[in-house]
């Protein structure tokens, strides 16, 4: 049986990082994608267009679902005995640091969570995550764009 990896995709302002989020969850073997909060999903006529330009069909055939409450999601996939990992780099005071992705053995079934790409994941909802990873940082700049973020993880949990 493949590895159950699901996304939490939370809040994605941006419909091309969602529909860049769809095509690389379908090259690296996504269940399922919940797309949650304000995120935008291809069952908008309107967002379905901008999806679909960076998704290239792949919004189509990788499955997703759409909840307004990524605690829900958590709690859902929870009950399936589905490990909750954050990726986010700027968790702030009272929350346990991440550890570096490369360092992190995956243990399958696994959702990865996306946060808001300015605000990242809320502390609520970090709060609820069995582990918090991060994409160490070399440069000035703190964090990356939501979507490349996913690539490289996604490539760092299934390889």
């Amino acid at each position: 049986m493949a590895k159950q990896f699901f996304v939490i995709a939370n809040n994605i302002r941006s419909l091309y990082n969602v529909g860049s989020i769809f095509r690389t969850a379908d090259v690296f073997g996504v269940t399922k994608i919940y797309l949650t909060g304000y995120t935008g999903t291809p069952a908008n006529p309107i967002h379905k267009k901008k999806i679909g330009k960076v998704a290239l069909g792949a919004e189509e055939w990788v499955p997703w679902e759409y909840f307004s409450s990524p605690q829900a999601v958590v709690r859902f996939l929870k009950k399936q005995k589905v490990a909750i990992v954050g990726l986010e780099n700027n968790t702030g005071a009272g929350i346990v640091r991440p550890k570096a992705i490369g360092a992190f053995k995956p243990k399958f079934p696994l959702a990865l969570v996306l946060g808001e790409e300015v605000g990242g994941i809320s502390k609520t909802l970090l709060k609820a995550c069995d582990k918090l990873l991060e994409i160490p940082m070399a440069g000035k700049k703190e964090s990356l764009n939501v979507s490349v973020a996913f690539g490289i993880a996604a490539y760092a949990l299934t390889r």
